[in-house]
């Protein structure tokens, strides 16, 4: 299937403005295709930013059938855009198609799609240190009905902004309640999917650590209410020295491209790795005791994020006196230098837009 390209006059045309906020500012142009039951796939375009036409009895407005992926363009010294392990968010965006009754997309024409999206809007990729070009491919359901079912049309769209570095501060710990009573997803549920619902039964919980001073929400398991699942919308791992732990994947974590990506890079900076069932009263046992020397977040958005604090039950627990520590810092340097081509990829992640 080719895709029609309706680009702007050149005279037109815009490039990334000096400032920006994450998620507010847009460039020029999106994909878009449909699919039909009957025809498939079809219609494939980039074409200007513009607002979507819905029925009002659109499924996604009603059932939410809908899901979308988190990606990244990077500009390096040398002016090239880099994308890291778009694949893998393509294949990603599959099974989350899958698991929500939603038709999968080919991954090589969603990539190409992407890389003349980027090509088109090139100059909207920021320079600036740490900054970098966000992109939200997501599908929603657009059929029109109010019938409780799987839809039978979808739409299919790629749009992208840019991204300021994510540590305005520098690279400073984050503090993180643990969620004692609510819960994000369960085992059988849509947890290791990427849709908009599970982010939706996340803002209760979020907003209201936020008003008491700490960033983000660390999940438990909604079965035992004790094992420990995500931080935020990032995957957690915690340190032992030269060791690093993160929960194994149970059904209802998302599995992050990032966390996969350190479980492959980690060894080869001296670090070794374990997927295990981590209770969250271990962990505290083990901050306590300080046999875990440092805990962070990974995931698209921060790359690495560390913690410095858990509150469990109205009480504290510091983690390497609320600094950010060596293997943090070394995998976030690691991993930035490649998707930035300071370091070498070595594990063959990083796809060029050739412009």
């Amino acid at each position: 299937m080719s895709i029609d390209i309706k680009p702007l006059a050149v005279a037109e045309r815009n490039a990334c403005p000096a400032e920006f906020s994450f998620g507010e500012v847009f460039a020029d142009h999106m994909f878009t295709q449909t699919y039909d039951v009957n025809q498939k796939w079809s219609n494939a375009e980039i074409k200007p930013y513009q607002t979507l036409q819905l029925d009002p009895s659109a499924s996604v407005l009603h059932y939410g059938q809908e899901i979308f992926e988190g990606m990244k363009a990077y500009r390096t010294e040398k002016g090239d855009i880099h994308l890291f392990r778009p694949r893998e968010n393509f294949k990603r965006f599959n099974r989350s198609a899958a698991r929500m009754v939603m038709p999968e997309v080919d991954v090589d024409f969603h990539l190409n799609a992407l890389m003349e999206l980027l090509k088109i809007d090139n100059k909207w990729v920021p320079e600036k240190n740490g900054t970098s070009l966000y992109i939200r491919p997501t599908m929603i359901a657009t059929g029109a009905k109010l019938g409780l079912g799987a839809s039978d049309k979808y739409l299919h769209f790629i749009i992208t902004g840019p991204a300021g570095a994510y540590f305005k501060d520098g690279f400073a710990p984050v503090s993180v309640y643990v969620a004692d009573k609510y819960r994000r997803a369960v085992v059988g549920g849509v947890g290791e999917a990427k849709t908009g619902g599970n982010y939706a039964a996340s803002l209760y919980m979020s907003e209201d650590v936020a008003a008491r001073g700490y960033s983000q929400v660390l999940w438990l398991d909604a079965i035992h209410g004790k094992y420990i699942e995500e931080v935020g919308a990032m995957n957690i791992c915690f340190v032992y020295g030269d060791h690093i732990v993160t929960p194994k994947l149970s059904g209802s974590i998302l599995p992050s491209i990032t966390r996969d990506s350190i479980l492959q890079l980690a060894p080869t900076l001296g670090y070794t790795v374990s997927e295990e069932q981590v209770a969250i009263e271990d962990i505290l046992a083990d901050i306590k005791s300080g046999k875990i020397t440092e805990a962070f977040g990974c995931g698209t958005a921060a790359v690495i994020s560390p913690v410095g604090q858990l509150c469990w039950k109205d009480v504290d627990y510091f983690i390497n006196d609320n600094k950010a520590g060596e293997v943090s810092r070394n995998l976030y340097d690691e991993l930035t230098g490649i998707q930035y081509g300071l370091r070498e990829d070595k594990f063959g992640w990083i796809e060029k837009v050739e412009c």
